[in-house]
């Protein structure tokens, strides 16, 4: 190992402990009574819409509000403009304000209709976050959801890099997460996909709820939970703020139970890291 790529592993490794050393003790981080819903299960007046065509009135039917859920798709015939090369109902909505410092919750379920460019990307959808160029698709990072029907293969958790770049740690050289302290190694600093890791608790199209989480500290780091258990983390975040977003990709799907909890100060990575051991 030579003296070069010994300093910068250190400064890495560095760089990521520093973000989960504690230094003042936090109590209770994972309170939910910190939570402020941002639906309110009747309509979507404090979302802005976006699809790739621009149409107003095709995205309010595309994000629609029905038993106090979002369904995504749920106006559109099966199989709707399926791979046709145009994917005008991609798309996100999005919050009219800018986070830094927050729990971002929300849950989701598979429908069974499928639209866009789906034999690509199979069951797919997404939480964007740090968003900084809200077109279609946005810059910024991605907490994805996707499952691949074909090989029973979760992607929920997994990161999306678009125009952005973050420290990362694995111990396959690359191909998925793993903390540090179960012996993650750090990686080239890159954007992109980041891979879960891979035992994560998922459902697939069982018609059960998963309930997903971010935590993200301004540029720092953020931190992907699904049912429960941390997926993926990474640190050194190009970006420190934006909007966020829900996607409408490929498949049909429900969000609901969407909501936030911001924090006024920073709090270090170990805080949550051990209450959600």
């Amino acid at each position: 190992m030579n003296r070069y790529f010994t300093f910068s592993l250190m400064a890495c490794l560095g760089g990521f402990l520093w973000a989960c050393q504690t230094s003042a003790p936090v109590t209770s981080p994972l309170d939910d009574a910190g939570f402020t819903s941002l639906f309110n299960g009747q309509d979507l007046d404090n979302w802005d819409l976006k699809i790739r065509s621009g149409d107003s009135a095709e995205a309010a039917k595309v994000f629609h509000v029905e038993d106090g859920m979002v369904h995504i798709f749920g106006q559109h015939p099966d199989s709707f403009m399926l791979n046709d090369g145009q994917n005008l109902t991609h798309g996100l909505m999005y919050t009219r304000e800018s986070y830094s410092r927050y729990r971002f919750s929300f849950e989701y379920k598979w429908g069974t209709k499928i639209a866009n460019n789906f034999d690509q990307f199979q069951y797919d959808a997404g939480m964007y976050y740090h968003v900084f160029d809200d077109k279609i698709w946005p810059f910024g990072l991605e907490y994805q959801v996707r499952y691949n029907h074909l090989t029973d293969q979760n992607h929920t958790g997994d990161y999306w890099a678009s125009k952005a770049r973050m420290q990362w740690t694995s111990a396959d050289s690359g191909k998925t997460f793993m903390l540090p302290s179960e012996g993650g190694m750090p990686q080239t600093q890159r954007g992109g996909e980041h891979r879960a890791k891979a035992d994560a608790p998922f459902h697939g199209l069982d018609g059960e709820w998963n309930r997903c989480e971010v935590i993200v500290m301004d540029s720092t780091y953020s931190i992907h939970i699904l049912n429960g258990e941390i997926v993926n983390m990474a640190t050194e975040l190009s970006h420190g703020s934006g909007i966020i977003g829900l996607q409408s990709e490929t498949a049909e799907i429900f969000y609901r139970n969407i909501k936030i909890q911001e924090y006024p100060e920073f709090i270090p990575a170990k805080a949550f890291l051990e209450a959600l051991k």
